[in-house]
């Protein structure tokens, strides 16, 4: 076992993927000599060169477009977009194109991208700089959308990525890049679509994934101070997801609740709530809880953006008052 952060882990997976195929390229805004935004792609220009390792104009459209093409011909991009934010600028491309171009084909054209993105508050960045989309690009039939949040799961997650033909939304929180973990020596990778126990419960399951897994943690332990069993679930991937899992541990537990960064209203937390509605309803002893973060753009100020996004003491009120433990 090697420690190492989530940043490292993903840095190590792309160096993998541009030693080991010939047909990868990174394309992105500051992602070669400067190093990347997030540190992510440091050294890789020296190491690799202007061919691989392609700085953009910001002109998301333009370069999403770009890799769009060269992936329908035989390439391999890795593309990175500075936050999901400005994918919003390319969302004619990634939803109208890279996601139905196999379809529309009927099968004789693939897009086999990745396009790596942050996500997420806790930056103090204000409204247009801290928003979570993952759930609008897991709801587009053709698009994989994949949100590790740790270091093991990051490079299994990449190396799956890269080994599937498919376009990849790979969503990367703002505040996990220094979170670290144990990462195995020998090569593996992490299957795109299953959920993950990452602590076995009796009580409650908690569902999350991305930035909300830290939240998770810290409730599971302020409940467990109470002697309140709980079942914690990271997801890992947004579309596919795999249910069974999930429905075995809510007809162990009768009782959810679901963490979800983006705004109360339409938000994919309950859309997984209605899923497990459906399949699991004679099982449940509460309603489904979900926590989203309020419905308002995100304040700049810190105090403000810790009470909007979903927090310790917000779940657990939610959690009493709700479920009723």
């Amino acid at each position: 076992m090697a420690e190492m952060n989530l940043r490292q882990a993903l840095s190590k997976g792309l160096r993998e993927a541009l030693d080991n195929n010939d047909n990868v390229f990174l394309m992105g805004e500051d992602i070669g000599l400067y190093g990347g935004p997030y540190a992510v792609t440091k050294d890789l220009y020296k190491d690799y060169g202007p061919e691989k390792i392609i700085d953009t104009p910001i002109a998301e459209s333009g370069f999403v477009g770009a890799a769009i093409g060269s992936s329908m011909t035989g390439m391999k991009p890795i593309v990175e977009i500075m936050t999901i934010n400005f994918s919003l600028l390319a969302i004619d491309q990634i939803v109208n194109h890279a996601a139905k171009m196999h379809y529309m084909s009927d099968g004789q054209l693939s897009v086999p991208m990745i396009i790596r993105t942050v996500t997420g508050a806790g930056g103090r960045l204000a409204a247009t700089h801290s928003q979570s989309f993952e759930g609008w690009y897991a709801s587009v039939p053709g698009l994989k959308v994949v949100a590790p949040s740790n270091p093991n799961d990051a490079l299994g997650l990449l190396r799956s990525s890269l080994n599937d033909n498919n376009p990849i939304i790979f969503v990367e929180h703002s505040m996990l890049y220094g979170v670290t973990g144990e990462v195995p020596e020998p090569y593996y990778e992490t299957p795109i679509g299953l959920p993950k126990v990452i602590q076995e419960g009796t009580d409650l399951t908690i569902i999350a994934w991305s930035g909300m897994i830290p939240v998770a943690q810290d409730v599971e332990l302020k409940l467990k101070e109470e002697n309140i069993s709980c079942e914690l679930i990271d997801i890992r991937t947004l579309n596919p997801i795999d249910f069974e899992l999930i429905f075995e541990s809510v007809k162990k537990t009768n009782k959810v609740v679901i963490l979800d960064e983006y705004w109360e209203t339409g938000s994919f937390g309950a859309y997984i709530s209605s899923v497990i509605q459906e399949n699991c309803f004679d099982y449940l002893d509460a309603p489904i809880s979900v926590v989203n973060s309020m419905n308002i753009p995100m304040p700049y100020s810190a105090e403000l953006e810790d009470q909007v996004v979903p927090n310790t003491k917000r779940v657990l009120e939610k959690i009493k008052n709700k479920i009723g433990l």
